[in-house]
């Protein structure tokens, strides 16, 4: 099967595409050529004058958990130094990158297509920090795994910008990682190296693209699907799947009961269907603990809606366990996470949070696809 060439992969072929002198690559695992050859090792193959790495949130190897890093270091296998830029922005995220001496940032990371997956704001802060240190930037752009026919949400309250969102997108945006960078601007020297053979409808399987694994918990394309809805149960006590096979896809609490998987089911939610399951995390929240819950299988893709069934898990578990059900995180995590603090609200006050997400819609602006 032919596959979606990348923006990597026409970059190796074509070192001219970047320009620059001394570049600086940021990347993480999914960064790979479709061989699997990682891109830094195949830019270098091709004479790209790669000087520097640096690593986004779960760190260049991949090998942390949410909310953390790596640190800096040196990459065994190209001998290049690896700057650690998680959490850093502003002067300190500068000083970083004057320090790795570029002239050219490249980013090289997959995105799952949710606003608050943290690599696109990675890629947001240092669009921002080479603009005010005069250097270009390089996007290779990769496929939106959610497709790019749709986007569903309520934009971000900019009052609410966090590193879990810092422009007012939708929570599904519906967009590649180089036409975000195109949306956001930022007043940077930006160049975006297109893909070729990339539709906005299609699905992942159909790019011939090998599936990387992101982060540590998006093990599966059927994961990105179902998490611009249930990546919102993290703002609470209900476990989201972490510590188990299915992050993502099993949700659940230890207070949830016999009530809990016929109430979704009842609601007839287009393209999933829910089967009651138990589970027991092996870390994060309940770790060793049994849950009740269920799993989402997603029948048909094309009719599912994943932020609108996020919202009705929120609002079932509410409206049954409204003494358990608990906010948790840092400053109030959901707000952060929805992009205000209507969610919140709306739960609190007994009301149906389906009301706060308009239909579904496509896409529009500065499109780089068709």
């Amino acid at each position: 099967m032919p596959h979606v060439r990348t923006g990597a992969e026409r970059l190796a072929a074509d070192p001219a595409l970047a320009g620059g002198t001394r570049l600086g690559l940021i990347t993480n695992p999914t960064g790979v050529l479709p061989d699997l050859t990682p891109t830094a090792d195949a830019l270098l193959a091709a004479g790209v004058k790669l000087t520097a790495l640096f690593g986004p949130e779960h760190g260049m190897r991949g090998t942390a958990q949410a909310a953390g890093a790596e640190g800096d270091t040196v990459d065994e296998r190209t001998g290049l130094p690896v700057y650690d830029t998680y959490q850093l922005s502003g002067e300190e995220l500068d000083r970083v990158v004057a320090a790795a001496g570029v002239d050219t940032l490249v980013f090289d990371i997959a995105d799952v297509g949710a606003r608050f997956y943290t690599y696109v704001w990675t890629m947001y802060d240092l669009m921002e920090s080479a603009a005010r240190l005069g250097l270009r930037f390089v996007v290779l752009d990769r496929p939106n795994p959610l497709g790019g026919t749709v986007e569903e949400g309520p934009p971000l309250d900019p009052a609410f910008a966090s590193f879990v969102g810092r422009f007012p997108l939708p929570l599904r945006h519906g967009r590649t990682a180089g036409e975000l960078a195109g949306l956001f601007g930022l007043g940077v020297d930006l160049t975006v190296v297109t893909m070729e053979g990339w539709r906005r409808d299609m699905t992942y399987a159909a790019t011939g693209l090998p599936w990387v694994m992101p982060s540590v918990n998006m093990p599966t394309p059927d994961t990105a699907l179902v998490y611009p809805g249930t990546g919102l149960v993290e703002g609470t006590n209900f476990s989201e799947g972490r510590g188990t096979t299915r992050p993502f896809e099993l949700i659940g609490a230890p207070y949830a009961d016999a009530r809990f998987a016929p109430a979704l089911a009842a609601l007839g939610l287009p393209g999933v269907r829910f089967r009651e399951v138990w589970f027991t995390p092996t870390f994060h929240k309940h770790a060793g603990v049994p849950v009740r819950g269920v799993q989402l299988h997603v029948h048909d893709r094309d009719a599912f809606r994943p932020v609108l069934t996020g919202l009705s898990i929120l609002h079932v578990a509410r409206a049954l366990y409204p003494g358990d059900l608990r906010w948790q995180g840092p400053e109030l995590f959901m707000d952060h996470l929805w992009g205000s603090d209507t969610l919140t609200r709306c739960l609190e006050a007994g009301a149906d949070p389906r009301e706060l997400c308009p239909p579904p819609g496509r896409p529009e602006g500065s499109l780089l696809y068709r």
